[in-house]
């Protein structure tokens, strides 16, 4: 286990909690790496509601409520499926916050317009709009994941 990430996640809670907050996960290729890192540090149920591991398209629209027409329009990868499954995660929990991460981790699985290490993260939070932001990761499968779960924690803004 990485103790920067865990750190990092240490850090998220202690900021949650003094905000008295908790956030949700929907991951895709990170298989629910940024939920096993929330849940090294000792007492964050106090703070991490859920985790959504969202692979499959189906399970996106089945758990998330991703629309299906998005997944057709422009694919898993996408900022706006992204999007949706932060919204859905946050509509789906009890929490204040939630990220989602969706992606090509590798070595294979990418193209000319989405090469390996293409992720798209997003934020939704109650009362204010949706984040969503492209990564370019470079490294292996562990490498590019490890780099996508460091951007989705610090990525959370609180307030």
């Amino acid at each position: 286990m990485d103790q920067e990430l865990i750190a990092l996640a240490g850090q998220l809670g202690s900021l949650l909690s003094a905000h008295g907050q908790k956030i949700a996960t929907a991951e895709s290729c990170t298989g629910g790496y940024i939920a096993q890192i929330i849940t090294e540090i000792a007492g964050s149920s106090a703070w991490f509601d859920r985790g959504f591991v969202t692979y499959s398209n189906a399970a996106k629209v089945q758990m998330l409520a991703v629309n299906p027409a998005t997944l057709a329009e422009f694919g898993a990868v996408s900022p706006q499926t992204a999007g949706e499954m932060a919204a859905g995660a946050l509509a789906h929990s009890d929490a204040d916050c939630a990220c989602a991460v969706t992606g090509i981790a590798g070595p294979g699985g990418g193209s000319a317009a989405k090469p390996v290490g293409t992720v798209f993260i997003a934020w939704a939070y109650k009362h204010k709009a949706v984040k969503v932001v492209q990564m370019q990761f470079v490294g292996n499968r562990h490498e590019i994941r490890k780099q996508t779960v460091e951007c989705a924690l610090a990525g959370v803004e609180l307030g």
